[in-house]
């Protein structure tokens, strides 16, 4: 699946970007799309809306008895923290998968099991994987096949950072870059945008070391990408201020965060981003405003469902602010 200029993972991601219940994303990270929901996932979903994941756990459980090999009940499994039973029936698609197309998907959303434990290590290791697959589809589909190299390996970089991992994150997001560059004319994917991508990625690792100044290099760096290339950006510019308002948040300037991130939450395609909303609350709660960050919180927390980095960083992140 070739997503379009979408900056992985949540840029896009918020990969992705993204709407994170798009039947065709869910079916490539082995989600729902090609699957009939059953009673049990219907009734499952119904909890989820209704602020009731412990009987809508019950629920998806009994899904996963009825049917096995459930990427559904998988996905759902994954989102209401219950992990190791989701990585049973995640081995049991990558064990019967017809194909090594169809083994790909499932070992992309083994990734996506160990990223909603914060398991970078094991996130790359799956990742590498699907990556090894597309490596075998360059002579076949070439433009596809280095794209999707240089979205594994930034799908791996962004559970990476928000582990903590920010040694692997910056290995896999040069990686990325340096892979999806590959592509041979007739390029599908410009290299402004693995130049915009790497520059956004390498600001936010910056901050996350606390070096502001880098940091801030690395903003002028993406603003001139974006200001180089207007078919490009017009895709892409949305994730700007949200570079701009994460930065901020991790060099401690929080007005300028609260500010930024607000103003990135108020663009179309960003308005239902989970990790923007919880990047938000987290400013909230440093600024001291206590009861805007829990609805944030909150709000993050019900926008995570889908089986995406996003999600597998806000909705443990979320439950434990909210001590769910």
């Amino acid at each position: 699946m070739t997503l379009s200029f979408g900056l992985v993972s949540h840029l896009g991601w918020m990969v992705l970007f993204l709407s994170f219940v798009a039947p065709t994303f869910l079916a490539a990270q082995g989600g729902r799309g090609n699957e009939p929901q059953s009673a049990n996932l219907r009734q499952a979903n119904e909890l989820m809306r209704a602020d009731k994941p412990s009987e809508a756990l019950t629920a998806v459980k009994r899904e996963a008895e009825a049917n096995p090999t459930s990427t559904a009940a998988a996905n759902l499994l994954d989102v209401l923290g219950a992990t190791t039973e989701a990585r049973t029936i995640w081995q049991r698609r990558i064990d019967a998968a017809p194909d090594a197309a169809a083994k790909s998907v499932a070992q992309r959303a083994m990734a996506m099991s160990y990223a909603f434990d914060g398991d970078s290590a094991n996130t790359v290791k799956y990742e590498q994987m699907v990556i090894a697959y597309w490596m075998t589809r360059e002579q076949a589909e070439p433009q596809n096949a280095f794209y999707q190299q240089g979205e594994m390996a930034n799908e791996a970089a962004r559970v990476a950072i928000d582990a903590g991992d920010l040694a692997a994150a910056e290995q896999w997001y040069r990686k990325g870059a340096e892979l999806g560059l590959k592509e041979p004319e007739p390029k599908t994917h410009p290299k402004s945008l693995w130049d915009f991508r790497l520059a956004h990625a390498l600001g936010r690792l910056a901050a996350r070391r606390g070096d502001g100044a880098e940091a801030q290099r690395q903003i002028a760096a993406a603003r001139k990408i974006l200001d180089g290339d207007a078919t490009m950006a017009a895709q892409q510019e949305r994730f700007f201020p949200y570079l701009v308002g994460y930065v901020a948040l991790y060099t401690n300037d929080l007005k300028t965060a609260e500010a930024e991130l607000t103003k990135a939450l108020a663009i179309s395609g960003n308005q239902s981003d989970p990790f923007m909303t919880c990047l938000l609350a987290m400013t909230c709660e440093k600024l001291g405003q206590a009861a805007k960050a829990k609805e944030l919180y909150e709000k993050a927390y019900g926008l995570a469902t889908a089986h995406n980095p996003p999600a597998a960083f806000v909705r443990p992140f979320a439950r434990k602010k909210l001590g769910l």
